[in-house]
């Protein structure tokens, strides 16, 4: 069947903060441009994940009446403490320059970006929700010259069914890739156009997420707690946070970095051992949990920041990682990405040429890079352990200043693992069902559905790693890294997919450690339906 073509002056991937502040500026701009945003959630914010805490620095630019506009920041941040943790303890350490929170809100991403698309459609922004981009477009040159979206009706054997529907070419002048943390066609676009020589590996975190309705005592709005420690060990990455948004809620998570070495340590258990310690578990007394998702996040900072311009598109937001990981913060930094691209892009289809090479020229005289570039040693300090990092960052903050005359370097996350005969199992206890909850039924609160007759969407280079290497060497991670309990081994032994489970995280893609699992895009509208996370 013969796909319908449309064509727009420029094709936005991805309804995150990023894309919808790149289409919004570019029609700011000009606006007579033509510009659509794709989004392979069923509605924009459906698949938006995020802490969080929300430096409006960025959307002061973008849109500066934004408070007159009606944008969903309700909550100011009121109050910061930075905790470490034992495992019955809490010692309250100096709050880090970095991780103040004057003058920035407590939010709901998703709910911003819904409001964001209500900005771009009154500019005459197009938006596609439900339509998933599966494949680049390219011209005979080799540029890009758009995407795709995916077939609809194809069976899992492969073959059309009844509903078949045949994808859709958007084809566009310039395409911006804004697909988030590990997009699958940006990785595409990594090995064909080699925009990741010449600098660090990506690194990153898995970050996970619930949604609490808590007893009105228990409340602080405008509370802010970070804490490091326990339940991790010392050479393990990650902490945890603790937001109270408006109307009694609370977002509680947790980050681990996926360059941990036990294979048997399970992030979605460390979250939930996490809210029993004595100083968190009693903010949840009387409450109820509305909510839970997972999410991985680019952490490698500036040193893993590929080329991010390319014969018809560019990069923008956590598909490029400009995530300040100190700071624990990306959405300023990605709606800056997306802002300074528009103009180059503008600037590019004003003028000659498929390469939008002034982007990250401009981006390098702006506040973005420098804020990067300042915090750049802080994360890759980690890889020393918890105490000696936090002494490094303490050296690298307040005498060199973010100064330092060197850079730490970045190793790949799936090198990481050790051999399970080398580690410790890890005994993780049951859950309550209180404070503490198993993934399955964590997964039900996620609202995720697919189409079950397709393909599967989580696809293995090699049917034999699973068993022979994972299960073999590593006692098969991917049964405990992924926090939706998509994988398992079963009686053979064989590895089974339960991909109708998938929310869409990543973690598979990037942990795997023959990198074996390939995330691909299942049908669009497909995944995790978020409701203000």
């Amino acid at each position: 069947m013969t796909r319908e073509v449309m064509e727009f002056d420029i094709v936005v991937v991805g309804s995150g903060p990023a894309g919808l502040s790149a289409a919004i500026h570019v029609k700011q701009l000009n606006k007579d441009l033509s510009v659509c945003v794709l989004e392979k959630g069923s509605e924009v914010g459906a698949h938006i994940l995020s802490g969080a805490v929300f430096e409006p620095v960025a959307l002061d630019e973008l849109i500066p009446d934004w408070r007159h506009r009606g944008a969903p920041l309700h909550t100011e941040a009121t109050e910061d403490r930075f905790l470490f943790l034992t495992e019955t303890r809490a010692v309250r350490l100096p709050t880090p320059p970095l991780m103040r929170n004057h003058g920035n809100y407590i939010i709901s991403l998703g709910n911003l970006c819904r409001w964001l698309a209500q900005q771009a459609e009154q500019l005459g922004v197009e938006i596609y929700p439900g339509f998933a981009a599966a494949e680049v477009l390219f011209d005979q040159e080799g540029a890009v010259v758009g995407v795709a979206t995916g077939d609809l009706g194809i069976g899992k054997d492969g073959q059309p069914t009844e509903n078949y529907t045949a994808g859709v070419e958007l084809r566009a002048r310039q395409t911006i890739f804004a697909e988030g943390c590990r997009g699958s066609l940006t990785r595409t676009l990594f090995e064909r156009f080699r925009l990741r020589e010449g600098c660090d590996p990506q690194t990153y975190g898995l970050g996970l997420k619930e949604l609490w309705e808590v007893n009105p005592e228990r409340h602080r709005p405008g509370l802010i707690v970070h804490t490091i420690g326990w339940p991790l060990d010392n050479k393990t990455y990650g902490g945890s946070f603790l937001y109270h948004l408006e109307n009694n809620q609370v977002a509680v998570g947790f980050v681990v970095g996926l360059g941990y070495t036990n294979p048997y340590l399970s992030p979605f258990n460390e979250f939930q051992r996490y809210k029993t310690h004595p100083a968190v578990r009693d903010t949840f007394q009387g409450g109820r949990r509305l909510a839970y998702g997972a999410r991985a996040i680019s952490a490698g900072g500036l040193q893993s920041i590929p080329k991010l311009s390319f014969p018809g598109g560019v990069l923008v937001g956590d598909t490029a990682g400009f995530l300040n990981v100190p700071k624990i913060k990306g959405s300023h930094t990605a709606m800056k990405s997306g802002i300074t691209a528009a103009k180059s892009v503008v600037a590019l289809l004003q003028g000659y040429g498929r390469v939008a090479v002034g982007y990250r020229p401009a981006l390098q005289k702006t506040w973005l890079w420098k804020e990067l570039s300042d915090v750049r040693n802080i994360k890759p300090a980690f890889k020393w352990g918890l105490w000696p990092a936090m002494a490094y960052s303490a050296f690298d903050t307040y005498v060199l200043r973010g100064n330092a005359p060197w850079t730490l370097h970045h190793k790949p996350d799936h090198t990481s693992l050790k051999r399970a005969s080398q580690c410790r199992q890890i005994s993780y206890p049951k859950p309550d069902n209180v404070l503490s909850f198993d993934r399955l039924s964590s997964v039900f609160i996620t609202n995720t559905n697919h189409e079950e007759n397709q393909p599967s969407h989580l696809r293995l280079k090699d049917d034999s790693v699973p068993i022979d290497v994972n299960l073999a060497l590593y006692d098969a991670p991917e049964q405990r890294y992924c926090p939706a309990a998509v994988y398992e081994i079963v009686e053979g032994p064989a590895l089974r997919i339960n991909a109708q489970n998938c929310i869409h995280c990543k973690t598979c893609d990037i942990k795997d450690p023959k990198q074996n699992i390939v995330w691909t895009v299942p049908e669009g509208g497909g995944g995790p339906n978020y409701p203000n996370m």
